[in-house]
Order: structure tokens, then C-alpha cells, then sequence
């Protein structure tokens, strides 16, 4: 009873805040249809009860999996089993990814199917998998991490050369959505199994960062080499359909169908790998067979409530606020919104917390939680409020914002603690998580309808992207401030 008031609380801390917002919104600057407004609230419900439950279940289900695959493989002592494990676990577990299935719909529904939901599921999946293998690979032979993420890096910068605008936005908005509260537990669980393949005694803490932040490469530059392979070029996109919808229990209804289905095809490859696993290796007692399987269920249960209550009631309100604002004379609303939901995001984002605990006991205490906490909440505002910004002047494109911004993040990997680099580049996941996934992408969605030589296929995505680059720089900065702090006290 304890775990699921405690993951309640989580959500809540999550979802209240921006639903808080949006009631202030209503009644101020942006009226929302009743009906409209009515459908945001069922969502919202059904989103905190959906994520608590799926929290549940990850717990309970899936990291055990995790667990045990990464001990499984740890045991057989062969680099082959990891490479080939990596690509199957990395794939069938990026494919379950709720905040990947959130980004795949969107530009599934603002370009008219042109781009299909699951081709982008599928591509970031398969570059995700070849990503944690690599990653896992680097751990057995200790490579350093600031080294690989310099090579990964500059073959994304290359790559950027011959991407189209709409799809350098959806590359790097697809690296933020894929590390998310099921793909996060999942790598680095298989990450401490891994490590323990190790041959020398000592595993260093380091081994525990960095592998999130190598796998979500992939998804940057599987999207990119699709743009190059695909030379697709005019491809456009617009809200109307999103903008337009007043019933209240329709979509709700139609969409549960859909979303059960595709879940359960997410999941089945997960299930039939613990079953096979559970035959071969890990021989678990039926009590603990019987839990994981309770586990998925749950998972199951609170991903279908999550992804109903995001699609069906969440999305259109997001899109219709930053819509509705962005038509407004004075601009700078629809700049200072975007920077409050920003703030409040990160803040109420559960994964961060966990993060800044981490930093917290990592550092002894030099660094404290709460300046992590201010420093991101600032910086995510600051990213959303610039790609609002964006938003206002169709000249400024995305990759003037991620060039600096990353050449700065890479530049920084050599004269910070190697430890913070892992955490920074991991923590660009975590600062993405649901509500960034969900509502503030739809806001920037709404926003770039509204306006004028704005388009929301260039302009509306990208939004995410800015979002997990800020905790690089701010985080890799608090490594400076830790090494100066601990040459002092020396």
C-alpha cells in the first residue's frame, strides 16, 4: 500500500502542476470549449492513474527482467551474448516505450500519415538497439564514455549536413522520447549486470552513467540516415483535425481500442523473452514468476490508461492553449508560458528527483540537491521559452540552438569530473519525460499553427530536443563548480 501511495504522489507531483495551469489559463488569457476542457480533466485522471499503475508495474515486472537478463549474460561471460542481447533487449523494449509512442503519433497526425506512427517506432527502435550494444560493449572494455559520445557526436553533426529541417527536429525530439520510464530502468538494470563481466574487482560507479545517454544516440541518427535514404523533402503538416474535435466521450472511446492493441503487441516480445529466459536460465520460484507476470499486467493496464488520456484528452489542449495564445497582440505571453510550463515541468518530473538524490550522495554532499534542482528548472525554462522564440521567428532554425549548445556540452566533457559526464548526458532523458513528451510539445504544436510563416513539422517539433540538451551544459557546469569546490578543501 506503501508503493502505490508513494507512485501516486510521484504522479501527482507530475500532472497537477500543469493541470493547475491550465485552469488558471482558461479563466485568464486563454478560454478553452467545455467540451474541450472537460475531455482535459478525464485525461488528466486518467494519466495520473494510468502512470501510477504503469510505475507499479515496471517495479514489479519489468526491472526484475532487467535484472536478470543482466546477470544472465553477466554469467555467460561472452562479449557475443552481449552484442547479440543488446539488440534484441534494446529494440523490443524501446518499441514498449510510452513517450516514443506519444512522439511517433504526433507526427504521425500532423503529417496526415505521410510519415507512419510505426516506421518511426521502428527505426528509432533498431537505432536504439545498436546504440546499447555498443554501449554495453564500451563498459566490458572500460572505454571512456567522453571519448565515444565525441565520435557518436561528430557522426551526428555529419549527418545533420544532409537532413532535411523536419526531420533534424524529429531526430533530436526522438532521442529525448525514447529514454523514458520503461527504457530508463530497463538499460540501466542490464547495465549493472553487464558490468560485473568486467574482468578487474573494482566496479566503478561511473559504469552506472552513461549508457542511456549512448543508446539515445541512436535514435538521432537512425532518424537522420531515414531522412538521407527516404530524400524526402516537402513534406508538411498542420493541427486542423486536432483543433476541431467537441465531443467528449468519442475520443476517449475510440481511441482505447486502438491503443490496447498496439500495447499488446509492444509488450508480447518482452514477455515471450522472459518466458523463454525463465525456461533456459533464471528458473525462478512460481511466486516470483507469478509477480513479474503481474508486473506486465500491470504495465499493460497503466499504459493503455496513459496513452488514452494523453491522446484523447491531453494533446488537442495543449495544441488549442498555445494556439489560442499565440494569436494573442503581445507575443512575449505566449514566450513567458512556455517558460513557466518549463519550470514546472522539470520540477515535477519524478525521474529528476531520483537524479538529483544521485548527484546528492555521489558528490558527498558538495553539490546539493536543491541547487540541481533550481539549475535545471531554470535551464528547461529557458530551453522551452527559446524554442518558442523559434517558434516567432521562422528564420531562426533548430540547429543554430543545438550546434553551440552541444559543441559546448562535448567541449565541457574534458575538463569535467568523467562521473558528471555520464549523469549530464543520461539526465537529457530524464528532463524529457511525459508531460514534456505530451503537453509541452503540443503547446509549441499549437503555438507554431497560430503562427504566421511558422511551420509545425520544422517549428512545432524540436521542443524536446532543447529540453534534454539544457541538463548537458547545466550539470557538466555544476562538475566544474564540484572540481573547483574539492581543490579547495585539498
Amino acid at each position: 500500500m506503501n508503493v502505490i501511495i508513494s507512485k501516486l504522489k510521484e504522479v501527482l507531483y507530475s500532472v497537477l502542476p500543469i493541470t493547475v495551469i491550465v485552469l488558471i489559463l482558461h479563466f485568464t488569457i486563454s478560454p478553452i470549449d467545455t467540451a474541450l476542457l472537460i475531455r482535459f480533466l478525464i485525461g488528466a485522471v486518467l494519466i495520473i492513474l494510468g502512470l501510477t499503475v504503469f510505475l507499479i508495474g515496471v517495479d514489479i515486472g519489468i526491472t526484475p527482467i532487467g535484472n536478470n537478463l543482466g546477470a544472465t549474460i553477466a554469467k555467460a561471460n561472452k562479449i557475443w551474448i552481449v552484442v547479440i542481447s543488446g539488440i534484441i533487449l534494446g529494440f523490443f523494449i524501446s518499441v514498449a516505450e510510452p513517450d516514443l509512442h506519444i512522439l511517433a503519433e504526433q507526427i504521425s497526425s500532423v503529417t496526415s500519415g505521410m510519415i507512419s506512427k510505426w516506421s518511426i517506432v521502428g527505426i528509432v527502435s533498431a537505432g536504439i538497439a545498436i546504440m546499447l550494444s555498443i554501449g554495453l560493449i564500451k563498459i566490458v572494455y572500460n572505454f571512456p564514455l567522453y571519448k565515444l559520445l565525441t565520435i557518436l557526436y561528430g557522426i551526428i553533426f555529419a549527418l545533420a549536413i544532409f537532413t532535411t529541417p523536419e526531420f533534424l527536429a524529429i531526430s533530436f525530439d526522438a532521442s529525448g522520447a525514447t529514454t523514458g520510464a520503461l527504457t530508463v530502468p530497463f538499460i540501466l538494470s542490464l547495465a549493472i549486470g553487464v558490468s560485473k563481466l568486467k574482468k578487474d574487482s573494482k566496479s566503478s560507479e561511473k559504469d552506472s552513467f552513461g549508457l542511456v545517454a549512448i543508446a539515445s544516440t541512436g535514435a538521432i541518427i537512425s532518424v537522420m540516415v531515414m531522412s538521407i535514404l527516404s530524400k524526402t523533402d516537402n513534406i508538411t503538416g498542420d493541427l486542423s483535425q486536432e483543433l476541431t474535435s467537441n465531443s467528449i466521450l468519442f475520443p476517449f472511446l475510440h481511441e482505447t481500442p486502438d491503443v490496447a492493441l498496439e500495447i499488446s503487441l509492444a509488450l508480447l516480445p518482452i514477455i515471450l523473452i522472459f518466458i523463454i529466459f525463465q525456461k533456459v536460465s533464471f528458473k525462478l520460484s512460481n511466486r516470483a514468476v507469478r509477480k513479474i507476470l503481474f508486473g506486465i499486467l500491470f504495465t499493460f493496464l497503466g499504459l493503455v490508461l496513459f496513452l488514452v488520456g494523453v491522446n484523447a484528452g491531453f494533446m488537442a489542449v495543449g495544441s488549442t492553449v498555445g494556439y489560442n495564445i499565440a494569436l494573442l497582440n503581445n507575443k512575449a505571453y505566449v514566450i513567458i508560458v512556455g517558460f513557466i510550463l518549463g519550470v514546472v515541468t522539470i520540477l515535477a518530473e519524478p525521474a529528476v528527483y531520483v537524479l538529483t538524490h544521485q548527484i546528492e550522495d555521489v558528490t558527498s554532499g558538495y553539490v546539493s540537491r536543491k541547487v540541481v534542482m533550481v539549475t535545471l528548472s531554470i535551464g528547461v525554462g529557458i530551453a522551452v521559452a527559446l524554442s518558442i522564440v523559434r517558434i516567432l521567428i521562422p528564420d531562426l532554425q533548430l540547429w543554430q540552438y543545438l550546434l553551440p549548445g552541444y559543441m559546448i556540452s562535448i567541449a565541457l566533457m574534458y575538463f569535467v569530473p568523467k562521473l558528471f559526464v555520464g549523469i549530464a548526458f543520461d539526465s537529457g532523458g530524464v528532463a524529457s519525460g511525459p508531460m514534456t513528451a505530451t503537453f509541452i510539445l503540443a503547446y509549441a504544436q499549437g503555438a507554431a499553427e497560430a503562427t504566421k510563416g511558422a511551420s509545425v513539422l520544422v517549428d512545432g517539433f524540436g521542443i524536446i530536443s532543447m529540453v534534454a540538451m539544457t541538463p548537458l551544459i547545466a550539470l557538466q557546469l555544476l562538475g566544474l563548480v564540484y572540481k573547483v569546490k574539492t581543490k579547495k578543501e585539498v
